[in-house]
């Protein structure tokens, strides 16, 4: 589909438009990545062992209906003790596959003290992977919003001055 948009009004509305959505992207993984930062300096550290897999195929997308490739993937559930010498047991947010983890495959899992039932896996993509996709798309639209308005700038500035200057009109007596 080919979107042809006409008038350097149109340009300059799809220009804002753009840097305004991918700047608002940008802040959401800004956002997300102070989240991960303000997690890791507070959690605790804890072995864990990857007890199952947990295989799904609804992965909390907003769309309701099947998607022609909803491939199932693993989930790793973990089991750790925490600090206080309780065993505990969670499922990570982060599924992949092919599985990222193999049952029986040691990891680090960080946790909060205040609740540990909020553990993560210590790894890319439990901490970084929803900050780096939010982020990239934002400074990607943003980018090109910010080309489209420079080249429409730059082309109306061209044409303004090709424009010939008409002389003040003189009276006639």
């Amino acid at each position: 589909m080919q979107v042809e948009i006409r008038g350097q009004r149109g340009r300059r509305w799809v220009a804002f438009g753009l840097i305004g959505f991918g700047s608002l992207f940008l802040v959401i993984g800004l956002i997300l990545a102070g989240v991960s930062v303000s997690f890791l300096t507070d959690a605790n550290r804890a072995r864990g062992t990857v007890v199952a897999l947990e295989w799904r195929t609804d992965h909390s997308s907003t769309s309701r209906g099947k998607r022609v490739n909803d491939k199932p993937m693993a989930y790793p559930v973990v089991r750790f003790t925490s600090a206080d010498g309780t065993p505990r047991t969670f499922r990570d947010s982060t599924g992949s596959s092919p599985p990222a983890y193999e049952k029986g495959e040691g990891v680090e899992v960080l946790y909060r003290a205040d609740s540990p039932e909020d553990a993560r896996i210590n790894g890319f993509a439990s901490l970084w992977l929803l900050p780096l996709i939010f982020s990239g798309l934002g400074l990607g639209v943003a980018g090109v919003g910010t080309i489209i308005a420079v080249v429409t700038r730059k082309r109306s500035r061209a044409v303004n001055s090709t424009r010939p200057i008409s002389a003040p009109a003189v009276p006639r007596r």
